[in-house]
């Protein structure tokens, strides 16, 4: 099983550069984190005028993946308008809205979706649930200022959700604490209909002291799915 989920991953990110990403008129990459993006850098990688291209990383995962493919690493606040980005997700809906942020850096993956022009997905079949809290039952990871944490507890579960603060162990005693020095809660507010994603997330950017949250709202174009058949399936957003 784990050698056909990882030849998804490979097969679906090979693809999605492949297709998406055109090297005489992208030069600006936003490259994501996950486990799926290490394929997207390494096919990045392969292209024959990568010395041409800046990547724009995520996270620290993803400055290891651009250097390690011999990229050139470069930042938002040099190049604010990226051309194309890839991303992963830990879990999409019929609509292609995600929930990321399993892996802590949802806010810098926001921001670089937002300044790319266009913005793909990549990820294996288990992640393409039809909708959001279907299998990823870890809850929508909202990054908070830790001073705020405890009143932003309870105003989620007076909005029904069931929230906890994210724990760094084992490998740290306390919370988990993103790049920016923030804490992460995770709520489960069940399964959330793509109808009720947008309105679930503004509801949680209004409440004082969050900073972030890990839906991810109409913002990509195109997933590529990889299925554990050798299959890549390709979802365009509705208009």
């Amino acid at each position: 099983m784990t050698s056909l989920v990882e030849q998804s991953k490979k097969l679906c990110a090979y693809k999605a550069v492949d297709v998406d990403l055109d090297p005489s008129k992208h030069r600006v990459i936003g490259i994501g984190s996950g486990s799926t993006i290490v394929y997207v850098a390494e096919r990045v990688g392969q292209l024959a005028n990568k010395s041409e291209l800046v990547c724009i990383p995520t996270g620290f995962q993803s400055k290891e993946l651009i250097l390690k493919n011999g990229l050139t690493l470069g930042s938002l606040e040099e190049h604010p308008e990226i051309d194309i980005a890839f991303d992963g997700a830990d879990e999409i809906d019929s609509e292609l809205n995600c929930i990321k942020g399993g892996g802590a850096c949802l806010l810098q993956e926001k921001l670089v979706g937002d300044c790319a022009k266009k913005y793909v997905i990549v990820a294996d079949e288990r992640k393409n649930t039809g909708v959001l809290g279907r299998h990823w039952r870890q809850g929508v990871p909202i990054e908070v200022i830790p001073s705020s944490y405890t009143k932003i507890l309870l105003q989620l579960e007076k909005l029904g959700g069931k929230p906890t603060v994210r724990p760094g162990a084992p490998a740290k005693a306390g919370p988990c604490i993103t790049d920016n020095g923030n804490f992460i809660i995770d709520c489960d507010f069940g399964e959330i209909p793509a109808a009720k994603v947008k309105e679930l997330n503004d509801k949680l950017v209004s409440m004082v002291g969050v900073v972030e949250t890990g839906l991810f709202v109409k913002m990509a174009q195109k997933a590529y799915i990889g299925n554990n058949d050798g299959s890549v399936t390709a979802l365009a957003a509705k208009e």
